[in-house]
């Protein structure tokens, strides 16, 4: 935008500003107050002029006058509406009428604010008398006047109500209607012959305190009777033959003018005709009852009623088929016949017949037979005819429909799904293709009841629940019959089809478990194989195997056959305890096995070296008890005996007081036993602990000196032999060492074995067994058989050792 219409713009907007301005409207305003004013007061008798002043106090901030807005209402509802800058609006009434009465209200709006006055109401009493008038003072009975009520002066909906007074009676109320306006018309019926008065008055509906106003004028009517009472003729005679021609007259004698006449029967109008009418008819079986004859003039009316009586001269023929039920192939015969006839009008061998067929003529007879067939079907009906008093007369039947019934054809008998499982309840369908319904089934079967089911419409299936079957040849032993007609045979089924189209599934037999080897000698390592087989059951067949403290199956398969394996390989110790397997086919019914025990032996090898370590542990145990019983024990003396690769023997003995057994040999050593109480049992000897039956190291002092210390366990065994009674070992004359040795060995092996070598060792023998005490030369002896060099082991005697001295 050019700068110079930027200006004029910024002028136009300061002149409109100053203007507004200029014009006194007031930024600051409050209405204070809004009064209503009823003048010349709130109840004025109908006809007043009143007048209704609303006032209106406004406070603002200019000197000059603020623009109103006066609404009046009336229940709510705008009356009257004023713009006007004064602080007054008045609405006046004139003159105030009943339909002005009401709860009055003004409204004054200043700009944005408004504010209403306080509700007064306006009561007018008193209304208008109205003016009645009538189209005419004379009319007949049941004729027709116009009526007027007005009242010129009021306004507003009106309710104009009409009455009569007969003479010396009370008012009643012709009719009442409301109207907008101040006049009201209605058309009136007067019924009752004679004098009477009439006259109207009206109310105000929106104006109910102001009740009803005075009655009008009243006007006099007289009400005639009206002589139009039809007369009606009936020949030749109100009872009559069908076929007779009757007569029906109607007419209205001194017709006070036009006067309509009908004929009418049943409520349908025969005829029509003015003040006179005349019907002629033929009457037939149908035509009897009451006839009305009417007189009509104006709104008034006029009845008379005669009875016309029919008889029938013969019944209505009917046509009847033997037999009820036709089934195709069946002769059937059609008949028509009638009921009743009259014998003075008809004679029945005049009488005419003949057989239609969908209206067509069939035989003109009364009766038609024919073989059934579905060409035959259709409607049939006959008809008859007579003659009376030279007029022909015909009568028809109802129509018959004939269909032949379809025989019903052997019946298909059928497992309900097409498989059963023997053992088990099921259900067995019995149908016919072909029949015309109702069809009777009849179930037979083995060692059971008979059952029957009548199917009646078509979709309907005849379904015979049954238990089971043992077997599947069972099925051969059911038969269904299937009838339709009571007066042919039932067809049958036959078995054989019904076994050839079943699916018979047998359950499994309960499976039997077997083991390969038997299971009380597999051995760990083998395969054992699990067997499982049933005698009996459709094919296929599962089998599942299981063993016991196991969750969920070892192994499964499904065969066409009845036997399954499972095999566990190079089966372990751990897989032993009890084995089951189950069978199962299509019948899903589980069988299971009995369970068998499988105890898994150790493997030969295991065995054979299990008898290998139990020899060695016999023989250790047998060793630490010879061991144990062989302890050396320290004595008053010691005893020391060299192997023959020292090729010397020291021997120290020591001299007590109770006899001492001694028996070499054992273990390639020279072993010395003494019993120390001298009793036979073991458990009365000492017992050296380990640490005690440790050979010790002691220093021959009657070897060579160049020699030096015998070794433990290899050059020397060192024996010590205690004392029985002092306990207290002695010491040796030449100072050594002195060691005891307790010789376990029983009194009977010693006899057994007798050492034999050198002298010295046998005298020292010789001196033990006696009892006695070691001499002191034979002590000597001893220790110079210690010093030899070169000195043999003595031998042992045994049983398979022969030697000089043995």
């Amino acid at each position: 935008m050019d700068p110079p219409a930027l200006g004029a713009l910024l002028v136009l907007a300061g002149l409109l500003l100053l203007s507004g301005r200029c014009g006194g409207v007031p930024s600051l305003y409050t209405i204070d107050a809004v009064a209503l004013t009823l003048l010349p007061g709130p109840t004025v008798p109908s006809g007043t002029p009143v007048t209704l002043s609303c006032s209106v106090s406004v406070s603002h901030d200019s000197a000059r006058g603020l623009m109103h807005v006066f609404r009046f209402t009336r229940f709510d509802a705008l009356v009257h509406a004023v713009n006007s800058t004064a602080a007054e609006a008045r609405l006046r009434l004139q003159p105030a009428r009943a339909t002005d009465s009401g709860d009055y209200e003004c409204q004054v709006e200043v700009k944005e604010k408004g504010r209403r006055s306080e509700v007064q109401r306006l009561t007018v009493t008193g209304l208008q008398t109205p003016v009645f008038t009538l189209s005419a003072g004379v009319v007949y009975e049941g004729g027709e006047l116009a009526a007027s009520c007005s009242a010129a002066q009021e306004k507003g909906a009106l309710l104009f109500q009409f009455f009569q007074r007969q003479a010396g009676g009370a008012a009643s109320l012709l009719k009442q209607a409301i109207s907008e306006g101040n006049r009201s018309e209605a058309r009136l019926v007067l019924r009752e012959v004679g004098d009477r008065d009439m006259f109207c008055n009206y109310s105000i509906p929106m104006a109910s305190h102001a009740g009803s106003s005075n009655s009008s004028n009243t006007l006099h009517v007289l009400v005639k009777a009206l002589f139009i009472s039809p007369v009606m003729e009936v020949l030749p005679s109100t009872s009559v033959f069908e076929g007779d021609v009757v007569e029906v007259s109607c007419k209205v004698v001194k017709a006070p003018g036009s006067v309509d006449v009908y004929l009418n029967k049943g409520g349908k109008v025969l005829k029509r005709g003015a003040v006179v009418l005349s019907h002629r008819l033929t009457v037939g079986a149908g035509d009897g009852g009451e006839y009305v004859c009417k007189a009509e003039h104006g709104a008034a009316q006029k009845e008379t009623y005669q009875t016309i009586r029919v008889k029938e001269l013969f019944s209505r023929p009917v046509l009847s088929l033997e037999p009820l039920e036709v089934f195709e192939g069946e002769l059937m015969r059609l008949s028509c016949v009638i009921d009743s006839y009259s014998p003075e009008r008809v004679v029945i061998e005049n009488m005419r017949f003949s057989v239609y067929k969908n209206q067509q003529l069939l035989v003109p007879a009364a009766s038609y037979s024919a073989i059934a067939l579905p060409s035959q079907n259709g409607n049939y009906s006959c008809r008859a005819e007579a003659d009376s008093q030279g007029r022909p007369l015909a009568k028809e039947s109802a129509a018959l429909v004939v269909q032949a019934k379809v025989p019903v054809s052997v019946p298909v008998l059928s497992v309900v799904g097409g498989r059963l499982v023997v053992g088990r309840p099921f259900a067995l369908r019995c149908h016919s293709d072909s029949g015309s319904l109702p069809i009777t089934y009849t179930l037979h079967g083995p060692r059971r009841p008979a059952q029957t089911r009548e199917v009646h419409w078509a979709g309907d299936e005849a379904v015979f629940n049954t238990s089971s079957v043992l077997r599947r040849a069972d099925l051969l032993l059911f038969l269904c019959h299937a009838q339709n007609n009571e007066l042919s045979a039932a067809l049958t089924s036959a078995g054989q089809e019904l076994l050839l189209t079943t699916e018979v599934i047998e359950p499994v037999s309960r499976p039997v478990l077997t083991l390969v080897p038997n299971g009380a000698s597999v051995s760990e390592g083998q395969d054992l194989m699990l067997n499982c087989s049933v005698q009996r059951g459709t094919l296929p067949v599962t089998f599942t195997w299981f063993t016991s403290g196991r969750t969920g199956p070892l192994f499964f398969q499904t065969l066409q056959g009845h036997a399954g394996t499972y095999t566990i390989a190079a089966v372990a110790r751990g897989r032993s305890g009890g084995y089951y397997c189950e069978g199962s086919n299509p019948a899903n019914e589980v069988k299971r096995s009995f369970t068998v025990v499988v105890g898994i032996q150790m493997a030969g090898w295991k065995k054979g070296l299990m008898a290998v370590m139990c020899v060695l542990l016999l023989l250790a145990a047998v060793l630490a008890v010879l061991h144990k019983r062989g302890l050396l024990r320290r004595r008053g003396k010691t005893l020391s005996v060299k192997p023959a690769s020292t090729q010397s023997i020291g021997l120290t003995a020591a001299v007590e007081s109770r006899p001492v057994n001694v028996t070499p040999g054992v273990m390639g050593k020279s072993v010395w036993s003494e019993h120390v109480s001298g009793s036979d049992t073991d458990e009365q000897n000492s017992v050296v602990s380990p640490e005690e039956a440790e050979p010790q190291h002691t220093e021959d002092t009657t070897s060579d000196p160049s020699r030096g210390p015998v070794k433990k366990g290899t050059d020397a065994v060192y024996s010590e032999v205690r004392k029985s009674k002092q306990g207290v070992p002695e010491e040796p004359a030449d100072g050594g060492s002195v060691e005891y040795a307790q010789l376990n060995n029983d009194s009977g092996r010693n006899s057994g074995h007798r050492n034999s070598g050198h002298r010295s060792s046998g005298d020292l023998n010789n001196g033990l067994q006696g009892g006695g005490t070691v001499p002191p030369d034979s002590v000597d002896d001893i220790d110079e058989l210690n010093n030899t060099e070169g000195a043999t082991e003595p031998e042992v005697c045994g049983p398979d050792t022969q030697g000089p001295d043995c």
